[in-house]
């Protein structure tokens, strides 16, 4: 037993970390599917607090990948597929600029502008039509595909970004922010492959996470649907204010 353990688990990462993040896996799923966002910055967080920094957003992505997929697949049919069909061009033309710049980015910066369109779209007036339409949707999903490759920390941006075009309705709300963040994951594999990242040696805590995820999204999901559309979204509005915060918080350190 302890031989296959080696052959599918990372090396090096103790045996409690792994159970760590897999349990972290299942709750943080949980709670995006609940209540619509959170759990993907959460595990960012526990993450970095125990792998090498290397592996940190290229994993993440993978399992906020699948997680997101499954939460998709699981209300398919609430997905607001006119919003996904032009979030998928910006997140192609995003990944590709991402690609030509692999650089550091000043993080405090984009954490400060992140945190601040998160504001302005919970708690400032209502977008114009013009911006949450189909280019505003393409501009959107380019700007924070190529900013999630580098920080992996966008997703309270996207999610604000979806809840004003899906004016309150809580599982196309949900729904539609997993189908455009599963689309906004996949390329990093890709991306991050093509910069010499080995996914073959996390693969197995990677697909372990996934599947613990799968089983924090059934409960989550059947915890949403006794939450009322307006307690849901005063619900998400905090959330995506804490983060907003937070982000801010950490700006702010870096420059202590």
């Amino acid at each position: 037993m302890q031989a296959v353990l080696d052959l599918v688990l990372p090396a090096g990462v103790p045996g409690l970390v792994i159970v760590l993040l897999i349990i972290s896996s299942i709750l943080t799923s949980a709670l995006t599917a609940s209540m619509g966002i959170g759990g993907g910055v959460l595990l960012l967080a526990i993450m970095a607090l125990v792998m090498p920094p290397a592996a940190i957003i290229p994993v993440h992505g993978m399992v906020q990948f699948g997680s997101n997929a499954n939460r998709a697949l699981m209300t398919f049919r609430h997905i607001n597929w006119r919003v996904i069909l032009w979030f998928l061009p910006g997140v192609i033309i995003g990944a590709w600029l991402a690609s030509l710049f692999l650089v550091d980015l000043p993080l405090p910066l984009v954490q400060l502008c992140i945190a601040g369109f998160i504001l302005l779209l919970c708690w400032g007036p209502a977008i114009p039509k013009v911006a949450t339409g189909r280019a505003g949707t393409m501009i959107a999903a380019t700007f924070t595909t190529f900013v999630s490759l580098f920080v992996g920390a966008t997703g309270p941006l996207v999610a604000a970004f979806i809840k004003q075009q899906q004016e309150g309705e809580r599982l196309s709300t949900v729904a539609t922010f997993a189908a455009a963040m599963s689309l906004q994951h996949a390329p990093k594999a890709i991306v991050y492959g093509a910069a010499g990242f080995v996914f073959g040696e996390w693969l197995g805590l990677i697909l372990l996470m996934i599947a613990a995820g799968a089983l924090g999204t059934w409960a989550g999901l059947h915890l949403l649907k006794r939450i009322s559309d307006q307690r849901f979204g005063m619900i998400f509005n905090l959330l995506l204010t804490l983060l907003a915060l937070r982000l801010i918080w950490q700006a702010a350190s870096s420059w202590w």
